[in-house]
């Protein structure tokens, strides 16, 4: 088990908690990796959780080089990813382990990820091809449908039903050793965000399968140490992110057909962003949120690898 934890010391002690149970049980192995935190959280370990391994770097490492160094110190079967902001639920790791055993060309697993308010956060997704962009560009997704479900939509998934899905999100992943070293863990050019769905995309092209998995439940605080670093930015950097990994594994020219429909489609929204907006206290936080998300697709047709 892989913790990539930054200034959230409270969280990484709930979340380790939560662990205790399944480390006591032998299931688990706890590795934390602390990436230059200033709240106290290696000491935290230290002192509270002797039974986890502390590795503390003095920089950032960002979330994909973290755990690929906590997974380099383990030889196990499965490796478990997660961010600190977690807290599993008994019996999620045996579920998702039972799982893994019923689909043997299962390559990575995804939990279903609650959040503070309850409802299950959205965690799977699509790959961004072209075929994709479009049909999110027609609004064939409006609704909820076979084709939305099919892709994993946001709000239009039936997040109750276990099945193969194209990726699942990093917060927590269970992935098989195996896999994990034929496709040679996360890309460590994934600094931060998109590192789960790069993966998700090599384990496909190798053969693997991504499942999700709805018994197997882990609370999700929602970037708890990126709105710390990044606030408002934290959506365009994703998408920068998520560009970058599509020029990489398809091509420049494909990442900028892909940004070119979103940009399309984001700006033929505008006007209903202006509407929307009118009488909003905040509304011209929100046109200069959607103005910064345009021009995230502006500039990925320009130069979408960075």
């Amino acid at each position: 088990m892989a913790i990539v934890s930054w200034n959230t010391r409270a969280l990484l002690a709930r979340c380790l908690e939560s662990l205790k149970p399944d480390v006591n049980s032998g299931i688990a192995d706890v590795w934390v990796v602390d990436n230059a935190s200033t709240d106290g959280s290696a000491d935290l370990v230290r002192e509270r959780f002797g039974w986890a391994n502390l590795i503390v770097s003095e920089e950032n490492l960002g979330f994909g080089s973290a755990a690929n160094l906590a997974a380099s110190k383990t030889d196990s079967e499965w490796i478990a990813i997660a961010n600190a902001d977690i807290a599993v639920h008994a019996r999620a790791l045996k579920s998702l382990l039972e799982a893994g055993a019923r689909d043997p060309r299962a390559g990575a697993l995804g939990p279903r990820l609650r959040m503070p308010n309850g409802q299950t956060q959205h965690s799977v997704g699509a790959f961004p091809t072209i075929a994709f962009s479009l049909l999110h560009a027609s609004g064939a997704f409006r609704f909820r449908s076979p084709i939305a479900d099919r892709f994993a939509f946001p709000g239009r998934w039936d997040s109750e039903r276990r099945r193969r899905v194209p990726w699942a999100m990093g917060a927590f992943l269970l992935v098989r050793r195996e896999a994990w070293d034929q496709v040679g863990g996360f890309d460590e050019r994934q600094w931060m965000y998109a590192e789960d769905l790069d993966l998700g995309w090599r384990l496909s092209q190798a053969g693997w399968a991504t499942r999700y998995e709805p018994l197997a439940v882990v609370e999700h605080e929602v970037a708890a140490s990126t709105s710390q670093q990044f606030g408002a930015e934290r959506a365009p950097l994703w998408q920068r992110a998520t560009y970058g990994s599509i020029a990489r594994r398809r091509g420049p020219g494909y990442a900028r057909a892909v940004a070119l429909i979103n940009l399309v489609h984001a700006l033929s929204r505008w006007p209903l962003v202006i509407m929307r907006s009118r009488g909003h206290a905040d509304a011209g936080e929100r046109r200069a949120a959607y103005v910064r998300w345009v021009r995230v697709h502006l500039d990925a047709v320009a130069r979408p690898e960075r």
